[in-house]
C-alpha cells in the first residue's frame, strides 16, 4: 500500500464538483486484476445542508474495468462496499469478487469506507473533537449511494436493467453490503453479505455467545486445548497474586519486553491473549494468509499444538498467542502487550493505529459488542463487558453515549423479511457466524453454510486448499447472483443458470 501511494499518479479531471473523479494511472498487481485508483468528491456531511453546505472531501476508489465492455456499455457492476481498514486490504484479498467479473464481464468497484484508509474528511484532524462525529454508518452508506447513482453516469448506464449493481462484502463490510440492499433497494439489485453479524451488532444475541464459539473452533482443534488454555490462565493469577516477584516470574516465562507490575497490567495481558486467539479462530484458513496477520494454514491446529506439547504451560501459551502479533516466522524477540494490542469498546479487538480509533468510535456510537467471558462456556477469565462500562469508557474518551437500540431500528435489527436478494454466507468456524443469518428466510434472502469455513472464507479466491463446502458454496453463490443479474437485464448472462 505505501509503496502504491509513493507512485507518481498522472492525474486527469473528469468532471467538475461537488462529484468528481480523480483517476490516476492503472497499478499492476503482481498476479492480479489491475485497476485504477480514483478519488471520488464526496460531501463531508450527506445529511446537514447547512453544517458544511457543500465541503467536500475525497473518498478513494478502486477501479477495474479489464473485463467491462466498453463497446456495449453495460453489464453488471461489482461493488464491494469497504469496511473498517485500506481498501487496499480488502481488494487483496476478495479474489472471488474478481473471479466473478471474470466470469460476467463487470465492472469492478472497491469503495473505501469514510474515515478509513485516505478516505479522511477532515485530514489529518478526521479523528479531532467533534469532526469524528461524521463517521456513522449511515453517511458511509450515503458516500456509496452517491457513488453508484455516479458511475451509471460515468459508464454511460441507463440503470439497474442495463448495468445492475451488486454489492460485496465480508465481516462489517457484509453488513453493509446487506444494509445497502434494504435502504437503496433502488441502486442495488443484489447482495453477497459474507459473514456478517447483523443481528449481534444490533445487540440481538446472547452476550457470551461469540466467545464461546472462539472457544469451540479451540475445543475442534482438540478437546484437551481449551482445558489447557483454562489452566494457563489460573497459572498467571496463582504468579500474580504472589506480588511483585511472580509478576516477574509471569513476565519472564511469558516472554514480554516490559514487567508487569499490576493487576491492571495483568488485565491488559489477559487482553492480549484474548484478542489473539480471536483473531486466529477468526483466520483459521486452510492455507497461509497474510490478511490481518501473516498465519501458517490451521492456525488454531499450531497454536494448540504449542500449548498442548510444551513442558512448560506458559511458554506455549505465549507462543500461541504470539502466533497472531509474530507469524509463523516472526523476528520479535519479546512480546510488548501494551503495543501490540490496544483495549477498546469492541471487546473482540480494535486493532491498531487510525483505523483502530475509527472502529472505537463506531463501537461507542451504533455498533453494539457488548461480547462477554464467563470461563464456564469459553476459556477466557470471566469479565462481563456491561452497557453501563461502555457508555461509561465512551462519553470520557469520545464525549459520546452509545445508542445500543439504534441498529435495530435504522438498519431494521432481526425485522428483515421484508428485503430480498440477499446472500448471507457463513462458515462453521466463525465464530461471528451466529450473529448472522443462518437460515433461508425467504426465496431470496438465502442462508449458505461453509462446512470447515472461516472468516468469510468464500470471498477469498480459490485455492488448491479450499474445502468442498466453500467451492460449492462459490457455486451456488454464482448461480444466484446470475439469476439476479438476468432477471434485471431481461438477458441470459454468462455463468447465468436458467
Amino acid at each position: 500500500h505505501d509503496k502504491m501511494a509513493a507512485r507518481t499518479l498522472l492525474y486527469v479531471l473528469l468532471s467538475a464538483v461537488p462529484f468528481a473523479f480523480v483517476w490516476s494511472v492503472p497499478l499492476p498487481q503482481p498476479d492480479d486484476v489491475p485497476y485504477k485508483v480514483t478519488y471520488f468528491d464526496q460531501y463531508v456531511d450527506n445529511f446537514n445542508f447547512a453544517s458544511y453546505g457543500q465541503k467536500i472531501y475525497k473518498q478513494k476508489v478502486l477501479i477495474s474495468d479489464t473485463h467491462w465492455d466498453w463497446t456495449k456499455n453495460e453489464g453488471p457492476i461489482f461493488f464491494y462496499t469497504g469496511n473498517e481498514g485500506p481498501i487496499t486490504a480488502f481488494w487483496a484479498n476478495s479474489g472471488f469478487v474478481k473471479e466473478l467479473a471474470a466470469k460476467f464481464k463487470a465492472l469492478l468497484v472497491f469503495a473505501e469506507h469514510r474515515y478509513y484508509g485516505e478516505s479522511l474528511p477532515f485530514g489529518d484532524d478526521s479523528f479531532t473533537g467533534k469532526n469524528i462525529g461524521l463517521l456513522s454508518v449511515e453517511q458511509a452508506m450515503a458516500d456509496y449511494a452517491r457513488l453508484m447513482k455516479d458511475l451509471w453516469a460515468r459508464f454511460d448506464c441507463k440503470g439497474p436493467d442495463t448495468c445492475p449493481i451488486i454489492t460485496f462484502g465480508g465481516s462489517y463490510g457484509g453488513m453493509l453490503s446487506a444494509y445497502m440492499r434494504f435502504k437503496y433497494p433502488n441502486l442495488v439489485t443484489g447482495a453477497l453479505a459474507a459473514s456478517a453479524p447483523i443481528y449481534l451488532a444490533a445487540g440481538l444475541t446472547d452476550e457470551h455467545q461469540f466467545f464461546e464459539d472462539v472457544t469451540q473452533d479451540f475445543m475442534k482443534s482438540d478437546a484437551k486445548c481449551p482445558e489447557k488454555v483454562k489452566s494457563a490462565f489460573i497459572e498467571m493469577a496463582d504468579l500474580a497474586g504472589e506480588g511483585q516477584e511472580g509478576l516477574q516470574k509471569l513476565s519472564e516465562r511469558l516472554q514480554l519486553c516490559k514487567p508487569l507490575s499490576s493487576m491492571q497490567d495483568v488485565q491488559h495481558l489477559y487482553g492480549w491473549v484474548r484478542n489473539s486467539f480471536t483473531t486466529l479462530a477468526m483466520l483459521d484458513y486452510p492455507y497461509p494468509t497474510s490478511f490481518e496477520a501473516n498465519l501458517t494454514a490451521n492456525p488454531v491446529n499450531v497454536a494448540c499444538g504449542w500449548i498442548l506439547n510444551s513442558s512448560d504451560l506458559l511458554k506455549g501459551l505465549s507462543q500461541a498467542a504470539g502466533l497472531a502479533y509474530n507469524g509463523t516466522e516472526g523476528t520479535l524477540k519479546c512480546f510488548d502487550i501494551f503495543t501490540e494490542f490496544v483495549a477498546c469498546a469492541d471487546p473482540t479487538g480494535c486493532g491498531l493505529g487510525a483505523a483502530s480509533t475509527a472502529w472505537d468510535y463506531q463501537a461507542c456510537t451504533e455498533v453494539s459488542l457488548l461480547e462477554s467471558t464467563n470461563n464456564f462456556t469459553d476459556m477466557f477469565p470471566p469479565h462481563s463487558y456491561t452497557e453501563k462500562e461502555r457508555a461509561e469508557y465512551c462519553h470520557n474518551k469520545y464525549g459520546v453515549t452509545p445508542r445500543p437500540d439504534w441498529m435495530g431500528v435504522h438498519l431494521w435489527g432481526d425485522q428483515i423479511l421484508s428485503a430480498s436478494n440477499i446472500i448471507f454466507s457463513n462458515g462453521d468456524l466463525d465464530p461471528w457466524a451466529r450473529g448472522g443469518v443462518l437460515t433461508n428466510l425467504s426465496p431470496s434472502l438465502v442462508h449458505i453454510m461453509i462446512k470447515g469455513g472461516a472468516h468469510h472464507l468464500d470471498l477469498r479466491g480459490s485455492n488448491p486448499a479450499d474445502p468442498p463446502s466453500v467451492i460449492e458454496a462459490r457455486q451456488q453463490e454464482t448461480d444466484i447472483i446470475g439469476q439476479w443479474i438476468s432477471k434485471a437485464t431481461n438477458r441470459i448472462w454468462e455463468g447465468a443458470s436458467n
